[in-house]
């Protein structure tokens, strides 16, 4: 009799940062328990691949996962009578592939969780 639980655990890739071979999948993301590092299937893929996702701030420079981010310019939020200062900084950037050129998922103290365009962030 097969296992169903120890056949996917064999497809799964280990994890890049560890070598862990108990990877495991949420949604679209494989996650190491041993070391917490999170990672998209594609990440393990070729460097043109990965170069063709090269995600830049509004100077110019190479955002990552896990960056922290300033906001260069006040930003309006729907329900929130204040929005978004200029200068407030954004810990723990996820890029993403948004809708309407959304590609950082994030949260903001005060406001939570949120999607921001990668045009109206420096890297700090």
């Amino acid at each position: 009799m097969r296992n169903p639980v120890n056949d996917a655990t064999d497809t799964l890739p280990p994890c890049p940062e560890c070598s862990s071979a108990y990877t495991y999948t949420m949604g679209a993301l494989l996650i190491c328990p041993e070391c917490a590092h999170e990672w998209t299937p594609t990440t393990r893929g070729s460097a043109s691949g990965a170069e063709a996702q090269v995600i830049r701030d509004a100077v110019g420079n190479v955002l990552a996962d896990g960056d922290t981010v300033t906001v260069v310019k006040a930003l309006k939020v729907k329900g929130s009578p204040s929005g978004i200062k200029a200068g407030t900084k954004v810990r723990n950037i996820r890029l993403v592939n948004g809708a309407d050129g959304h590609d950082i998922d994030c949260k903001i103290d005060g406001l939570g969780a949120m999607q921001l365009k990668s045009s109206v962030v420096k890297k700090a």
